[in-house]
């Protein structure tokens, strides 16, 4: 009975993650919560899992990742690539991607895709390249570096946790970066001799006429007392010389449809869809405005020292799900939203009510200090580079020498993992790389209480006997083909999870299952867990993962962009983890 109740939690979960309708932290604490009611686990057993080494080793990461981005160090890094291989688009993306999965194999890769978005979208423009050549394969190399070390991602420091929990000895730091730097090497050869074929370029005309690669975004003007616009008719008027295409109009808080005959009045708020150079035009045309800036003035407050920029929202903002309205978007930020753009589809409703998503562009307005603070708690991100003092540059270098120094120490045994990174954690706060408020908040607790109460939920598996049988059953199917057939069943099962759910989450539901099915075999259980875990990382086909969200608007991509590219991605890099780990851990250990 205990094990078809693990199982029912089980396939609840995963349907609970893919649907994102509750958050995650909330469905692993709710299943720690049956599990113990039901006996399955005791309440110390549940809860062992957050006090494991492997989360204080995670947190300890995001707070050095976040300090190295804060002393702009990666920037810097970005700035040279530009200069050296800017002239060369071919050999700048595969130099490109070996720099940045170089730098994700040691840090959070969503921090490495955000530090990197800047700098590459400003070369795109320079170039006269659509950014959506140059930013799916970032996000792709972000998680490709990922696969290399134990540090890479938190999928594989989680994965090395169960391990240690089910009897086998942890994952060393270096351990699989041989197959690592395989998948790194053959994923970036695949995106530069097939996958740029593919990649689709958007913006191609303002590319093509030099230009930067304008975005058109939404915005919402107000039509004032003594306006040029007052009688105009919607398809014949002064919008279609800033070309704008009039998409409503909201009069006496009721919304028309745009008709030939309609005549704009006094006191219209009209939807319109433009590029920002021409949004930015209209706060200086006399008789228009853009509402936001109306509703500013109307309550007293200054809007002219203040600075206009482009940013992308993050999965860890909290404004995700809320509408500007209900989030009550600028008494939170400080900042006024001007304009607003998802992907390349147009937001037809009225803004205020739009509920917001990550990876949505805004164009806002306020004062620089506002979207610096917001940006350290990693709530948005600017697509700009930006300008950092010499004296925290130089902290930075120190920084990074101490991290690298860690690295060596920790993978050579001399000193614990955890301890090594908590103590260069907490130099980067004393040396005042990074506040500690914002170390604080740049830390994915989310993540970190779905790790630990996975862990238990492994442990659940296999006292109450459902790993076993999940294992019984799969075997039974794929054993008569052979070990090796079990063991890419199970790789092709977790790239498929990682589909509705994370990339940490589903390894760790295959993991205890795989581990099980080997055992029962007389297989090596550690060379099932590094295909699962390998797997995990080598999925691209859709844009769920947080760094592929961060490209996703700026990249002005489709769902199915991902699937063209990422699909023959995915399939590569699985022969590949197919094809070595087997052979570096024979399946018969």
């Amino acid at each position: 009975m205990d094990a078809w109740i693990v199982i029912g939690l089980l396939v609840i979960a995963v349907i609970a993650f893919a649907s994102e309708k509750i958050s995650v932290d909330l469905v692993t604490l709710a299943m720690l919560c049956v599990l113990v009611m039901c006996g399955i686990l005791k309440a110390d057993q549940a809860f062992a899992g957050f006090g494991d080494r492997v989360i204080i080793l995670l947190a300890a990461i995001f707070v050095i990742g976040a300090a190295l981005r804060e002393t702009g160090v990666l920037d810097a890094m970005g700035s040279v690539l530009a200069r050296l291989f800017g002239k060369q688009p071919k050999r700048f993306l595969a130099v490109m991607m070996l720099i940045v999965g170089g730098v994700s194999a040691f840090m959070n890769n969503t921090t490495v895709t955000a530090v990197f978005l800047g700098p590459v979208m400003g070369l795109a423009r320079r170039l006269h390249i659509p950014p959506s050549r140059l930013l799916m394969p970032l996000a792709f190399a972000s998680l490709l570096g990922g696969t290399c070390t134990l540090i890479g991602t938190s999928t594989n420091v989680a994965v090395s946790g169960v391990m240690t929990k089910l009897g086998l000895e942890a994952l060393g730091m270096f351990e699989f970066s041989q197959v690592g730097l395989a998948v790194l090497v053959v994923g970036i050869a695949y995106m530069v001799f097939i996958g740029s074929r593919l990649v689709p370029e958007r913006d191609r005309a303002a590319a093509d006429a030099g230009k930067d690669v304008i975005r058109e975004y939404l915005a919402e003007v107000v039509v004032l007392q003594n306006s040029p616009l007052i009688g105009q008719e919607a398809f014949d008027s002064d919008f279609s010389a800033l070309e704008f295409q009039v998409l409503k109009v909201s009069r006496n808080n009721q919304q028309h449809d745009v008709t030939p005959s309609l005549r704009f009045e006094e006191g219209d708020v009209v939807l319109v869809a433009g590029k920002v150079e021409n949004l930015i035009k209209v706060k200086q045309i006399e008789g228009l405005d853009i509402l936001e800036d109306v509703t500013l003035r109307g309550s007293g407050v200054e809007v002219r020292d203040v600075t206009v920029a482009e940013v992308v929202l993050t999965t860890r903002s909290g404004l995700v799900g809320q509408s500007l309205k209900e989030s009550r978007f600028r008494q939170r930020t400080g900042l006024s939203v001007l304009a607003l753009m998802r992907g390349d589809r147009s937001l037809m409703r009225h803004m205020a009510d739009e509920k917001l998503r990550a990876g949505d562009l805004m164009l806002l307005q306020g004062p620089g200090e506002r979207f610096r603070a917001f940006e350290e708690d990693n709530e948005m991100v600017l697509i700009t580079q930006h300008l950092f003092s010499i004296e925290m540059q130089k902290r930075g270098i120190i920084l990074l020498a101490g991290f690298a120094l860690a690295v060596l120490l920790s993978s050579l045994g001399l000193v614990p993992d955890t301890i090594a990174f908590v103590i260069v954690a907490m130099l980067a706060v004393l040396a005042k790389c990074i506040k500690l408020d914002t170390a604080y908040a740049n830390i994915d607790w989310r993540l970190l209480i779905l790790i630990g109460g996975m862990m238990a939920f492994g442990e659940a598996m296999k006292v109450s006997g459902a790993a076993s049988m999940v294992a019984d059953a799969i075997t039974s199917w794929l054993q008569p083909f052979g070990v090796f057939a079990v063991f890419a069943g199970f790789c092709v099962l977790t790239i498929l999870l990682t589909q509705p759910m994370s990339n940490a989450a589903a390894a760790l539901v295959v993991l205890p299952v795989a581990m099980q099915a080997a055992a029962a075999m007389g297989a090596n259980e550690r060379t099932f867990a590094l295909g699962v875990m390998l797997s995990a990382s080598a999925s691209m086909l859709t844009p769920f993962e947080p760094s592929c969200i961060l490209v996703y608007g700026p990249g002005k991509y489709r769902f199915s962009d991902f699937l063209k590219v990422g699909g023959g991605m995915t399939a590569v890099l699985l022969l590949v983890v197919l094809a070595l780990v087997p052979w570096i851990w024979p399946l018969k250990g």
